[in-house]
């Protein structure tokens, strides 16, 4: 059984359970007696566009979990903006267990004292559970000819992007954006003219992933929209179809990460399940769901079963070819950093 609550709903609930020691004996018996208990409780914190996948994947940890344990788990469920996410356990929603879009918010967490240093190590893969790339979606026919990064700055092409300031999806897009000249030889300074550029034929910043999306489907605004490949694949899977999708040879790895709240486990006795059930997220199973909504699977036995699914990409930069989210935060999207100094030469 699953059940999908808005944020401030889970919040209440969780706060109303007497609370439990954080550390020794207490935390202890809190787990024994979540251990006997017929059907236990799991709070899952996810941003909005993982919500098709954990459809499917929940019910299949939920059916494993019964016949090994023969305990049931219902599960509480909550997406939105991973920002907002992040915000959100941070003021007292009680995940045991999050899945958000960037390292960033998952050290924004770790940084409030709610999960515990060296979170990366504690799960496969650096605990990054899918990876995305940048997507450049055009009109049927893409009459623009958009063939890469390059076309952007094509006389006459409006691009339909997302507030990096505001919006995960868009600080990804910027990556790519400036990935794309550093990858191929260009210096920092050709890589903030292009993307100086770039914002220029930018005619308005959405909110984030989603409004951008209703701009460039819904109301037909602009040439181009920058966005994830998976967020494409699950518009046309929704009947958005008719459209042209280039995936750039250079390209940016969009790496999410999951992570058992520590805090919360403890407090909630439910360690042993959230665990089990953040390393489940790297099961072939619960991989070709990811998949199936178009996330680029982690599993090298479920990257080979789809591997016709997903365009090759030849030059992948990530986050730590710039020195880690710390960095990455400070250089390009804090106050006064390189996307305030883009935006201010663009007004």
């Amino acid at each position: 059984m699953s059940v999908v609550v808005p944020a401030y709903a889970i919040g209440t609930a969780l706060q109303e359970r007497p609370a439990n020691p954080k550390h020794g004996a207490g935390v202890s018996n809190q787990a024994q007696l979540v251990s006997q208990k017929q059907t236990v409780e799991l709070t899952l914190v996810s941003y909005a566009v993982t919500k098709e996948a954990f459809s499917k994947i929940i019910p299949l940890f939920q059916e494993t979990w019964k016949r090994e344990k023969g305990q049931e788990v219902k599960f509480n469920e909550s997406y939105g903006g991973s920002g907002t996410q992040t915000r959100a356990v941070i003021d007292g929603l009680e995940a045991d267990v999050t899945v958000l879009a960037l390292g960033l918010d998952t050290g924004r967490l770790q940084k409030a004292g709610l999960v515990n240093a060296g979170w990366e190590k504690e799960l496969p893969n650096e605990s990054v559970v899918t990876r995305s790339v940048v997507a450049l979606v055009t009109r049927a026919g893409n009459p623009k000819g958009i063939k890469g990064w390059e076309d952007l700055l094509k006389p006459g092409v409006s691009v339909i992007n997302a507030n990096p300031k505001t919006s995960g999806v868009a600080r990804w897009n910027f990556l790519g954006l400036w990935s794309s000249v550093i990858q191929t030889g260009g210096d920092e300074s050709k890589a903030k003219n292009y993307v100086t550029q770039v914002y220029k034929n930018t005619p308005v910043l959405a909110k984030d992933a989603r409004e951008a999306s209703d701009f460039f489907y819904k109301k037909g605004q602009g040439d181009v929209l920058l966005n994830y490949e998976n967020e494409v694949v699950l518009a046309a899977q929704k009947g958005e179809t008719g459209f042209f999708t280039v995936i750039p040879q250079v390209n940016i790895s969009i790496d999410s990460p999951v992570a058992v709240v520590d805090k919360y486990v403890d407090k909630h006795g439910t360690r042993e399940i959230s665990e089990a059930f953040a390393k489940f997220l790297f099961t072939p199973e619960a991989q070709r769901e990811f998949a199936k909504v178009g996330f680029r699977p982690v599993d090298n036995t479920v990257k080979r079963e789809f591997a016709r699914k997903f365009s090759p990409v030849k030059s992948l930069y990530t986050v730590k070819n710039y020195g880690g989210w710390d960095t990455v935060q400070a250089k390009f999207f804090g106050d006064g950093a390189v996307f305030d100094q883009i935006y201010v030469a663009n007004r």
